[in-house]
């Protein structure tokens, strides 16, 4: 094993889960972190079991994920500061073997800021949405404009753009490549196998408030790197306000007033949702798989739309917004 390579792993009640993923840390890595918020089930004690450095966050301060993997960065170049490499990873992954290798090759060899893989879900056939998750990770190959929270970085360079912010609830992986790319750094998505997920999205509250999650942090975006990734974010919130919002308030109104086109937005929904479909966005996946991906980008845009007035909300008043939370406890 080596000390070249640290893991940070954050968690809280994720329970085999946690530890399938400190299990693959440690098959490959000795410097291996376990970033705890809060657990009332036996995490902590599972991870010092099986090595890993421990730190319990401080709950006192509101919770967000990029203030736990920067907790957790910092105790890992405190005890192994000869890390060149660090590994972010989520308490509900488990590392595949043979990508702290294959990641670290790609870094040693073409100077990458920033490696991922492709991450998958342990159980898709559990529901609709575990299913719509795996779909969701299997994104393009090469040089990408961001990372997801599994990926490793060079130490040096996330050191040198401070890290994650640590007020973002969400999208602080986004975030922090916008500000990595503006330093030089690059952003490689690897054909490999990185992580498998498990994300236990077994309800439709959950997948609403992973949707309005995912809004939020595409408001927050726009708001603080307005010309990153070609607008990106700001075109994502434009169309969670027309479809979210706009053609919805459109189509409710009674037809003697649109003198009937109100009714003809109806079928806008299931047209948007076939040129999605049958365009194959997600090539490795068949068609009825495809138009599964696209009525969930068509029907969660209504969450998006949530997020994003939560966010605009908290803006007007001074507030930062909690966590969106949508994970039930572990199996």
């Amino acid at each position: 094993m080596t000390t070249r390579i640290g893991v940070v792993a954050i968690g809280r009640n994720e329970g085999d889960r946690l530890r399938a993923c400190l299990e693959s840390a440690r098959r490959d890595c000795e410097a291996v972190v376990y970033v705890d918020s809060g657990s009332t089930d036996d995490s902590v004690a599972v991870a010092r079991g099986l090595g890993a450095e421990v730190v319990d966050l401080d709950l006192s301060i509101p919770f967000t994920a990029a203030r736990a993997r920067n907790a957790g960065f910092e105790r890992l170049c405190s005890e192994w500061p000869e890390v060149a490499y660090v590994q972010f990873v989520d308490g509900d992954c488990e590392l595949e073997a043979g990508w702290i290798a294959a990641a670290a090759g790609a870094l040693d060899a073409d100077g990458w800021a920033v490696v991922c893989g492709r991450r998958r879900e342990r159980h898709p056939e559990a529901s609709i949405y575990n299913r719509l998750c795996d779909m969701e990770w299997d994104t393009p190959v090469g040089e990408a404009a961001a990372c997801g929270g599994d990926a490793m970085m060079r130490a040096d360079v996330f050191r040198q753009v401070g890290g994650f912010a640590e007020d973002l609830i969400a999208g602080e992986e986004p975030e922090l490549c916008v500000r990595i790319a503006a330093a030089g750094g690059q952003i490689l998505r690897m054909d490999a196998p990185m992580t498998i997920h498990d994300a236990q999205l077994v309800s439709l509250s959950q997948w609403w408030q992973r949707g309005k999650r995912a809004g939020h942090a595409e408001a927050e975006g726009a708001d603080r790197h307005p010309e990153a990734n070609d607008r990106r974010n700001a075109r994502d919130v434009r169309s969670a306000w027309i479809w979210g919002g706009l053609l919805p308030a459109a189509a409710l109104l009674p037809a003697p007033f649109t003198g009937g086109l109100s009714l003809l937005l109806l079928l806008v929904w299931p047209l948007q949702v076939l040129r999605i479909g049958l365009r194959r966005p997600k090539p490795n996946f068949g068609l009825a798989e495809n138009l599964l991906f696209a009525l969930d980008c068509v029907a969660g845009k209504a969450a998006h739309l949530a997020g994003v007035l939560r966010y605009l909300r908290g803006r007007a008043t001074g507030e930062r917004s909690r966590l969106i939370e949508y994970k039930g406890g572990a199996r």
